[in-house]
């Protein structure tokens, strides 16, 4: 291996919905003391996971696994209205730490389905975001989309008020061919006020497109189960960069930097700093120089959960 320079570039990593809903979780730990219960992954990383865990955080998929009374923690991912209503019932000691930017396509679909519009849900398919999201309504029905080809195979009437909402990680590129299809197939059909794609899945695609320009590999710092992690990975590799997704440094293979000189390193939006910080210095530790890429700067940041803030309210006896 012969890597003269590194390019590290920014924005990378944590979000502030991520960053948000780990500390929500650690705050939480400190707060109430362990065990703490999460429902779903906090976010889709294995390395934060089980740093949680050493903490004493217990992940579970069920709310039924939760003793009564216990404190719950709802991931960053979003929940259906069924999972908060079981807490309520199970008298359940909830956090809720999911991003605000889901939250508000969770609002979205409320309003739109009282104005009398026919949603459509642009999406993965089993996602917990879209679980969350399509949960809001149960009993309606809300067509999700992957695919230009899931557009095609839609039956509905043009004459019917029509709104798009889409799932916050998902690819810009292929997200725009999906809404092409629907505007294509459904003229009338609007979007939603803001943009649903978020900030920071948006920036950080954008940010890759660029990288991938200016070097032959990049590597995406990320988990399988990360779905913004693989958009990155698929968004460097259509811009012409070989590209790879790592869960941290002793997934590096080193015939992949065969013959180059030049890497890009970047990572999802639920990648920790350290392990990023890890594959700069393996590439350090081999002699190259690592340079800062910066394509945009990121200064958005979240209020904690509400439930935090009147734990801590009620332990400082303000009101």
């Amino acid at each position: 291996m012969n890597i003269e320079k590194v390019f590290i570039v920014e924005p990378h990593g944590f979000c502030a919905g991520v960053a948000r809903a780990v500390k929500a979780v650690e705050d939480t730990l400190e707060l109430c003391g362990a065990p703490v219960y999460v429902k779903h992954e906090i976010v889709h990383n294995k390395h934060v996971v089980e740093s949680i865990a050493k903490k004493g955080a217990i992940t579970i998929e069920e709310l039924h696994e939760v003793p009564e009374g216990s404190v719950v923690v709802f991931s960053a991912h979003g929940s259906p209205k069924s999972h908060y209503e079981e807490a309520a019932r199970r008298k359940l000691h909830l956090i809720d730490a999911t991003c605000p930017l889901v939250t508000k396509v969770h609002l979205e679909v409320l309003r739109f389905i009282k104005e009398g519009y026919q949603v459509i849900y642009i999406g993965h398919r089993g996602h917990i975001e879209g679980v969350g999201v399509l949960g809001e309504v149960p009993g309606v029905d809300i067509p999700l989309v992957e695919t230009v080809a899931d557009v095609e195979a839609l039956n509905l009437s043009p004459s019917e008020k029509m709104v798009y909402l889409t799932q916050t990680t998902l690819s810009i590129d292929e997200t725009r061919e999906t809404i092409s299809a629907l505007k294509k197939k459904y003229p009338d059909i609007i979007a939603p006020p803001l943009e649903d794609i978020c900030y920071a899945t948006t920036n950080r695609q954008e940010a890759v497109k660029i990288l991938a320009d200016a070097v032959p590999v990049v590597i995406v710092v990320g988990s399988l189960t990360s779905s913004n992690s693989n958009r990155l990975r698929e968004t460097a590799e259509r811009a012409g960069a070989r590209a790879y997704l790592v869960d941290d440094v002793s997934d590096l293979q080193p015939e992949w930097f065969d013959g180059i000189s030049t890497v890009g390193i970047t990572g999802g939006a639920s990648a920790p700093e350290d392990r990023i910080q890890e594959i700069v210095e393996y590439f350090r530790s081999h002699g190259a120089e690592v340079e800062r890429f910066e394509v945009k700067r990121e200064e958005m940041l979240f209020a904690e959960p509400v439930e935090l803030m009147r734990i801590r309210r009620e332990r400082s006896g303000t009101v």
